[in-house]
């Protein structure tokens, strides 16, 4: 990409529920914004956005939206990003997406700047952002694959409904009223009641009885990784909470790590913070953390049931870490890269 001083920046989906987070972040960090332009569907057009105290105006997305753009946040959707992000690439801009639509294409690196970053050289245009359950694990397991190699995972995902979207959070609230005041509820969104609930489904299930939810875990896991020696099992299930995904970790490795050192070991990572003192209460939960960038970790703990084992707790914003702020943080790695 073209060094400069400000960028043109496009965030695909801005009226959505991560597309809010993506131009909040922006302002936050004071990422180099020369122009911002925003696009979401014909039926949000029209909506006014605010950005460095100005009201924006989110225009209808077409395939010639993107010209003169240099980096184009796609959160619209797996359909909307195969339709739209060969128009912006040809326009010039490198996509950063955030859908599924390329995370598993050999050719398209799927980055998370803390565990790969040597992959974004390799983008032709397009760079995904991994699944918001994935990211928060692969943070926690790179610093400790480093050290000791890792053998297997087992991992079950407990993800709020704002992984869904708006929709699911507004139905969660209805549900919660609804139900308070001893009426019944008639679920939309998901299958079944998720007030006051736990619904081991997310996405589709596959032949052998996984989810694509769960796959993903799996495959982008090895994927960012760069290892696909690495034995993953993933349960994904959705609860009543509104932001943020918690996570239950069952690592093995081939070489022993005590408590002690996958504590110290996370802690000198960037962009985790190591919460765990148990005795005490101290543990994250997505009460604490929704709001927050880091990826937090606790209940570490030896597994006695294998020989080179240990458990982890790890929670964060999926809205943030789990993708608006993983986004930003490959924007921002991507105008530093030198020029070639």
């Amino acid at each position: 990409m073209k060094k400069k001083t400000a960028y043109a920046v496009a965030v695909v989906g801005a009226t959505g529920a991560v597309g809010k987070e993506m131009i909040s972040i922006l302002e936050e960090r004071r990422f180099p914004v020369d122009t911002l332009q925003l696009f979401a569907s014909s039926r949000s057009a029209g909506t006014n956005v605010s950005f460095n105290g100005q009201s924006m105006t989110v225009m209808a997305l077409e395939e010639n939206s993107f010209a003169g753009v240099d980096i184009a946040l796609f959160s619209a959707g797996a359909s909307v990003s195969r339709e739209y992000a060969s128009s912006a690439v040809n326009a010039g801009a490198v996509v950063i997406d955030n859908s599924s639509a390329f995370r598993m294409d050999p050719d398209i690196p799927l980055v998370v700047p803390e565990v790969n970053p040597g992959h974004l050289s390799r983008h032709h245009g397009i760079i995904a952002n991994p699944n918001c359950s994935t990211i928060q694990m692969v943070c926690v397991l790179k610093p400790l694959h480093d050290v000791a190699r890792i053998k297997r995972v087992v991992v079950t995902t407990f993800q709020s409904v704002s992984g869904t979207g708006s929709d699911a959070m507004a139905e969660l609230l209805e549900q919660c009223k609804h139900l308070l005041a001893f009426q019944e509820v008639k679920p939309i969104v998901y299958p079944h009641q998720i007030a006051f609930n736990v619904i081991p489904h997310i996405e589709d299930f596959l032949p052998d009885g996984y989810s694509k939810e769960e796959m993903k875990l799996v495959n982008e896991t090895k994927k960012i990784m760069g290892d696909d020696s690495i034995r993953i099992a993933a349960t994904a299930a959705r609860v009543p909470v509104y932001v943020g995904h918690a996570e239950s970790v069952n690592v093995e490795t081939d070489l022993k790590m005590t408590p002690e050192v996958v504590r110290s070991t996370l802690s000198e990572f960037p962009g985790i913070q190591v919460f765990d003192d148990p005795q005490r209460k101290v543990y994250p939960m997505p009460l604490h953390v929704a709001g927050t960038d880091n990826v937090f970790v606790g209940r570490i703990r030896e597994d006695p049931s294998i020989e080179n084992g240990f458990h982890l707790w790890v929670v964060a914003d999926n809205l943030r870490k789990g993708a608006a702020l993983n986004a930003v943080q490959i924007a921002e790695k991507l105008i530093d890269i030198p020029e070639s």
